[in-house]
């Protein structure tokens, strides 16, 4: 990666983090309040009216997560329901990449109990500070917020049994990075739902060059192609992406749902794959 590479990516990062904490900082006083989401814009600030409303935020979800979420849902800035194809179960430890207001961190924190555990990492101190007046106010406890990126997750290898996400994947610049890291955070057997972004076609080089748009979710989406081959490259299987709707005119919000191999890691060409480990007292593999 060229020097030049570099500065962009840390540009389009600086510009993420100052629009998401203008949004967090809008939803303190009230804009994203009592007002629709897309009132404030796409991904949280005014923006074209092709952003407009059921595309993006709290409109996005049923009554019964509205509960969940409490407080936080009306910041969502999100593309979809992450927690709605998750599947989560009692007891499981969730990774929310990039967790905003906290919105789906409190609902997996409800799914899976109080022997459950969800992390919300985010790299932006205002969202941060918003998500914990959130789950403060909601009285859950089963939750910590962790300031960090998603190209470098703080966590050891192997602790998380669900890594969901919601329209953020597509706003990093480096999102091969994001997924290995998404993988190596997984326990075997693990699974990813995310909700994201997909491209209809290859962008060209001026929308992609349009950093305020890599903010609003557009120029930073790839198509679902590249999406499923990232995947598929970081280690993941079972790769499932499912469009839910459009949200511009060169993008669709998507279902994205992979897992991390049970046994060992994928094998390279010419290899035999090894046996599976067996469980003590038991007769299957």
């Amino acid at each position: 990666m060229t020097d030049q590479t570099r500065t962009t990516d840390s540009e389009i990062r600086e510009q993420v983090r100052e629009r998401y904490a203008q949004a967090a900082r809008a939803a303190g006083s009230g804009c994203c309040g009592e007002q629709s989401t897309s009132d404030c814009g796409c991904c949280g600030e005014p923006g074209p009216s092709d952003c407009g409303p059921g595309r993006f935020g709290a409109e996005l979800y049923t009554a019964e997560s509205g509960e969940e979420a409490g407080g936080a849902l009306p910041a969502s800035l999100g593309c979809g329901v992450p927690t709605a194809v998750a599947d989560l179960h009692e007891g499981e430890t969730v990774l929310d990449l990039g967790s905003g207001a906290g919105a789906d961190v409190l609902i997996s924190a409800r799914r899976v109990g109080p022997t459950g555990r969800v992390i919300g990492l985010d790299m932006t101190t205002e969202m941060l500070e918003l998500a914990a007046r959130n789950a403060a106010e909601a009285g859950v406890d089963n939750v910590e917020f962790l300031q960090g990126y998603l190209e470098n997750i703080p966590l050891p290898d192997g602790g998380v049994d669900v890594v969901i996400s919601n329209c953020v994947i597509n706003l990093a610049a480096d999102k091969d990075a994001v997924l290995a890291e998404a993988f190596r955070v997984l326990r075997p057997g693990g699974r990813l739902a995310v909700s994201d972004v997909v491209a209809l076609e290859e962008l060209d080089e001026a929308t992609r060059a349009d950093v305020a748009q890599w903010t609003g979710c557009v120029a930073g989406a790839i198509t679902e192609e590249r999406f499923a081959a990232a995947l598929s490259a970081a280690g993941f299987t079972d790769v499932e992406i499912r469009h839910t709707h459009q949200v511009h005119d060169l993008a669709a919000a998507a279902i994205v749902r992979a897992g991390k191999p049970l046994y060992g890691r994928r094998l390279t060409s010419g290899e035999r794959p090894a046996n599976p480990p067996r469980a003590r007292g038991s007769d299957t593999g």
